[in-house]
């Protein structure tokens, strides 16, 4: 990126996202990234608002994981498709935009086992319930608040909301109303992910053109702290 033009990046940078995003849609299309999406889910009627509320929300968030991850990269004069691609790495991680899944899980075993029962199981061993909760917001995720006032979250969802809350006092995150929004639109299961991922490319993208206008390598030390050498 160093050197480059303004106008040239900001090209670029549209290209990285028009690309995952028909990675995303399987074929290339043209019209916003919401309605490019509901329409290749088949769902364009219903799903094109929550699934821009969704990307919207998730766009950006502080230096979360993956958009540091993405503003390091920047910083060391690398590609933005390098920059996205860093951001992709750190996103896929369990503890970040890999939360889809376990709540996928959770939710099957409310359905094998019986609302009750899954979710003693997992309370019995301390198992942190996953879709619930975050370090940030005590009160609530405001985003989870902001998607579940677009659409009608399936019943099952509800249920396993209104007895997590009342069993646990937490709250429901966006993983768990991004995926109760999955679940209403019958949509694949990796698409919580992929909505994620392109909304916070665009976030990821933004960050690493700004990084870039510093022309500084973030470059953290390290202090040794453990036994002198003898």
């Amino acid at each position: 990126m160093v050197g480059r033009a303004k106008k040239a990046l900001y090209l670029e940078a549209a290209a990285v996202l028009d690309t995952l995003v028909d990675a995303i849609a399987g074929g290339p299309g043209e019209g916003p990234i919401h309605a490019r999406l509901a329409r290749a889910w088949g769902c364009e009627t219903e799903g094109a608002e929550p699934i821009r509320r969704a990307l919207v929300l998730l766009a950006d968030h502080e230096l979360n994981a993956s958009t540091f991850a993405a503003r390091v990269t920047a910083s060391t004069g690398a590609s933005l498709a390098a920059c996205a691609l860093a951001g992709l790495a750190a996103l896929s991680g369990p503890s970040h935009g890999g939360v889809a899944p376990r709540v996928l899980a959770l939710m099957r075993d409310i359905e094998r086992d019986g609302l009750e029962a899954a979710l003693a199981v997992r309370l019995e061993t301390g198992a942190k319930l996953p879709g619930f909760g975050h370090p940030l917001y005590p009160d609530g995720d405001p985003r989870a608040r902001a998607l579940f006032a677009a659409f009608e979250p399936p019943t099952a969802y509800a249920q396993a909301q209104a007895a997590i809350g009342a069993l646990t006092g937490e709250e429901p995150n966006i993983d768990f109303a991004l995926s109760a929004l999955a679940a209403r639109l019958e949509l694949p299961e990796t698409a919580p992910f992929q909505i994620f991922a392109a909304a916070r490319c665009t976030g990821w993208l933004a960050h690493a053109l700004e990084q870039n206008e510093t022309g500084r390598l973030i470059r953290p030390r390290a202090r040794y702290i453990g036994p002198a050498p003898a």
